[in-house]
C-alpha cells in the first residue's frame, strides 16, 4: 500500500510536494523501514537534487542496513550541499568506523565537535573509535569530557571502565562498572563488563554470578554466554560450559567461537563426532583456522581416519614448518598405518628439528611455530601467561587446544553498540541471481511497488493497440494462479483456438494463445505457440523474447530434476537449446536495441553457462539504457563476486538497495563479515 502510495504522489516529477514525500520517509525510517524509506528520499533527490536533507536521511537508512560505503557517499553529497549538518559527519564517521577507518571516524567526530562542542553521540562514537583503535589515553579523555557533559550517562562509565581494563587499572575499571550498577541496576552490559573483570581476577564465582545476571537481563546477546561458558570451564563445569556454547550456535549457527569451543569440549567428553562437526564448519568458514584443522586432525585419529588425518597435519606442517608436535603425531598416525619407513623418517626429521630449535633457543632466539625471531621484541606471537585460553586473532599454534576468548574489538562492540531490530540485512537469503524477466499478466505483490521501474515503450505501445483481451506486463516474479485465473485462460485457449481455425495467419492469436500455455505451465505449447505467432510474422519481438523465457525455463526444470550427471545426448541436447535461446534474444535485441530486458535476460543466461565476463557486458549495456534497472546491479554485483571483484560488487549491491532491493544488505553483510 506505502509502495503503491509513494509512486502515486511521486508521477508528476517536479510537481511532487518534496516536504511531504521527505516527512513520509523519516516515518518509514523511525518505524525501521529502511529500504522503503530510501525509496521515498530517491524521489525527493530527484525531484531536488539540490536539498542535503534527503542525502542526510538516506545514508543513515544505509547504515542501519550495514551499507557504509553507499552512506560514506551520500554523507560526502550531503556535505557538498551544506557543510554544517552536524549529524552528516556523525553518519559518515559511523560508517567509517564500520569499515575500521578510525582516523577518518575521528576526524569527523572532531569537525562535528567543533560545530557542536558538547553533542553526547559525537562523544560517545569518538570513544568508542579510540578504543577500537587501542588509544585509551585519548578514549579516557574524551570519556571524561563525555562525562562533565552529561555525568550520569550509563555507557561512558561502561567504556571508560574498558579502557581502564585495557591499560591494567582492574581497581578503576571496577569502580567505573559499580557505579555503572548504582545508575541502572538492570544494565546487563554493566554485569557483563564487571564479570569480565572478575573473571581477570581469577574470582570465577563473582564472574558467573554477573555473567547469570546479564543474560538473566539480555537473552540475546552471544557475548554473555561465550563468556560464561568460559567461567564455567574454569570451574570444571563442562557441561554447563557446553550448554553455553549450544545456546550461542542455537542464536548463530555461524558463531565461530561457540563452535571451536564446543569441539574441544565434545573432543574432551569424548564426543569424537561432535566435535568432528564442530571443527568441520570452523574450517568451512575459515580454511585458514590451523588450530581447527589441527584439532580435527587429532580426531580424525581417534576416529581411525588416519588419511584424513595425515592430510590435515600436511596442511598444518606447510604454514607451520617449526611445529614439531604434528611431526611426531604424524609418524605416530603412521606406525597404526603399518607404513614403518615412512614413519621412522618422519620421527626422525621431527628429532632432528627438535634439536635445531633448541640451539636456536639456547643462543637466545625465540622460535615459534612458524618462524625463528632474533628477539622477544620481533616475535608478534609471545605467549601470555594464560594456558587455558587464547584471543581469537591469537595465532600461535601451540596454542591449538585452548578454547577461544573474545577480541577487545569484539567485545567492546557486543557491550555498547546496540541492536537494531528488524533489520533486513539479518535475514536469511541465497545469493542466487535475480531471475529472467518474462512478458505476462501477472506479478506478484512486492513490499515497494517498482512497476513504474518496469515500464517500456515496445510494452506500452503494444498494449496500446489492444491486440489481447488484458495488458501485459514485464516482471520476473510470476504470481500463482487462483483456480478462477485457470479456469479463464482454459477457457481463454479454446477461444483463440476457434480463432485460429478460422484465420490461421493470425500472428496475435497465436502469441495469445501461447501466453496462455504459458501461465498454466503447459511449456511445450507455448513453445510451439510462439514459433507459430514468428512464422506469421518474422518481426514479432514479443513473441522471440517469450520463446526464449518458455525455452530457459524449461532447461531450469531439467537441471532441477536431475540426479546424475546428464548423459551425452542429453547435454547435446541442453547445449542445442541454449543456442536457441541466445538466437532468440540476439533478434530481439536486433529488433529493438533498447529492450534492456533482453541483455539482462541473456546475461543469466551467459551466467548459467558460467561466461560471466559475457554476463558483464550484457548487464552493462541494461544499465547504459536504464540506469535505476535495479535487477541488473543486483546480478552484475553477483557476477563480479564470481570473478572476485569484491569492492565492485559491494557498490552494485548498495546501488540495487537503494533503487529497492533488499536482500542486497545482506549480501553485503555477508561480503563485509
Amino acid at each position: 500500500m506505502l509502495g503503491c502510495c509513494l509512486f502515486l504522489c511521486c508521477a508528476a516529477g517536479a510537481q511532487v510536494n518534496t516536504n511531504r514525500v521527505l516527512t513520509v520517509g523519516k516515518q518509514a525510517l523511525h518505524y525501521e523501514d529502511y529500504v522503503l524509506s530510501i525509496q521515498y528520499f530517491n524521489q525527493v533527490i530527484k525531484a531536488k537534487p539540490y536539498l542535503a536533507e534527503p542525502y542526510l536521511y538516506r545514508a543513515l537508512a544505509k547504515l542501519y542496513l550495514d551499507d557504509y560505503a553507499g552512506a560514506e557517499n551520500d554523507c560526502n553529497l550531503c556535505l557538498e550541499r551544506n557543510p554544517f549538518l552536524v549529524y552528516a559527519y556523525l553518519y559518515r564517521g559511523l560508517a567509517r568506523q564500520s569499515m575500521n577507518n578510525y582516523a577518518g571516524a575521528i576526524q569527523d567526530y572532531d569537525k562535528g565537535l567543533e560545530l557542536q562542542p558538547e553533542d553526547r553521540l559525537l562523544l560517545h562514537n569518538k570513544a568508542i573509535a579510540y578504543l577500537q583503535s587501542e588509544q585509551y589515553d585519548s578514549a579516557l579523555a574524551t570519556l571524561d569530557t563525555l562525562l562533565e557533559v552529561q555525568p550520569r550517562y550509563l555507557y561512558a562509565y561502561l567504556m571508560r571502565g574498558a579502557a581502564y581494563c585495557a591499560t591494567g587499572d582492574t581497581a578503576k575499571a571496577m569502580d567505573d562498572f559499580n557505579y555503572a550498577l548504582t545508575l541502572d541496576k538492570y544494565s546487563a552490559p554493566a554485569y557483563a563488563r564487571r564479570g569480565i573483570v572478575y573473571y581477570q581476577q581469577q574470582d570465577y564465582e563473582q564472574a558467573l554470578k554477573d555473567f547469570n545476571q546479564a543474560i538473566y537481563l539480555d537473552t540475546r546477546q552471544a557475548a554473555y554466554y561465550i563468556n560464561r561458558g568460559l567461567v564455567r570451564y574454569y570451574l570444571n563445569d563442562l557441561r554447563g560450559a557446553m550448554a553455553d556454547y549450544d545456546a550461542v550456535v542455537a542464536m548463530d549457527s555461524r558463531n565461530l567461537i561457540a563452535r571451536f569451543n564446543r569441539g574441544l569440549l565434545r573432543s574432551q567428553v569424548g564426543d569424537v563426532y561432535g566435535a568432528l562437526e564442530d571443527f568441520n564448519y570452523v574450517i568451512t568458514v575459515e580454511p585458514d583456522n590451523f588450530m581447527a584443522i589441527y584439532n580435527r586432525a587429532i580426531l580424525h585419529n581417534e576416529a581411525t581416519q588416519y588419511q584424513e588425518a595425515i592430510e590435515d597435519l600436511n596442511t598444518v606442517i606447510a604454514e607451520y614448518p617449526n611445529f614439531v608436535t604434528a611431526y611426531y603425531f604424524k609418524a605416530e598416525i603412521k606406525r597404526k598405518m603399518k607404513l614403518t619407513k615412512e614413519a621412522d623418517a618422519d620421527y626422525w626429521q621431527a628429532f632432528q628439528l627438535e634439536q635445531k630449535l633448541q640451539k636456536e633457543r639456547e643462543q637466545g632466539k625465540i622460535v615459534t611455530g612458524k618462524k625463528i625471531y632474533d628477539s622477544a621484541e620481533e616475535a608478534s606471537a609471545i605467549d601470555d601467561n594464560d594456558n587455558k585460553t587464547r584471543a581469537r586473532s591469537d595465532k600461535d599454534i601451540d596454542k591449538f587446544n585452548r578454547l577461544v576468548v573474545l577480541d577487545k574489538d569484539e567485545e567492546i562492540q557486543s557491550s555498547y553498540q546496540t541492536e537494531i531490530r528488524g533489520r533486513v540485512q539479518d535475514r536469511q537469503v541465497k545469493a542466487d541471481l535475480e531471475p529472467q524477466f518474462v512478458l505476462t499478466y501477472y506479478t506478484q505483490i512486492a513490499p515497494i511497488d517498482r512497476s513504474v521501474a518496469y515500464s517500456d515503450t515496445m510494452i506500452n505501445n503494444f498494449n496500446a493497440k489492444n491486440h489481447l483481451a488484458y495488458q501485459l506486463k514485464i516482471v520476473n516474479r510470476e504470481a500463482a494462479l487462483t483456480d478462477e485465473q485457470v479456469a479463464l485462460h482454459f477457457q481463454s485457449i479454446d477461444q483463440y483456438s476457434l480463432t485460429i481455425d478460422r484465420n490461421p495467419t493470425d500472428a496475435y492469436a497465436y502469441f495469445g494463445r501461447a501466453l496462455d500455455f504459458m501461465v498454466v505451465q503447459d511449456l511445450s505449447e507455448a513453445i510451439d505457440d510462439f514459433g507459430r505467432a514468428i512464422q506469421c510474422d518474422e518481426q514479432f519481438a514479443e513473441a522471440y523474447f517469450n520463446r526464449a523465457v518458455v525455452r530457459y525455463k524449461q532447461i531450469e526444470l531439467n537441471d532441477s530434476g536431475k540426479k546424475t550427471a546428464p548423459s551425452e545426448s542429453e547435454e547435446t541436447k541442453r547445449s542445442f537449446d541454449l543456442a536457441l535461446i541466445t538466437m532468440d534474444y540476439d533478434r530481439v535485441i536486433r529488433l529493438n536495441p533498447d529492450f534492456v530486458y533482453a541483455y539482462f535476460n541473456r546475461g543469466n543466461l551467459r551466467c548459467l553457462q558460467k561466461d560471466y565476463r559475457g554476463a558483464m557486458k550484457d548487464y552493462n549495456e541494461a544499465i547504459a539504457r536504464n540506469p535505476e534497472f535495479a535487477e541488473a546491479y543486483f546480478n552484475r554485483g553477483l557476477t563480479r563476486l564470481f570473478l572476485r571483484e569484491n569492492a565492485a560488487a559491494i557498490s552494485d549491491l548498495s546501488k540495487a538497495g537503494e533503487l529497492g532491493m533488499a536482500n542486497a544488505y545482506s549480501i553485503i553483510k555477508t561480503i563485509n563479515n
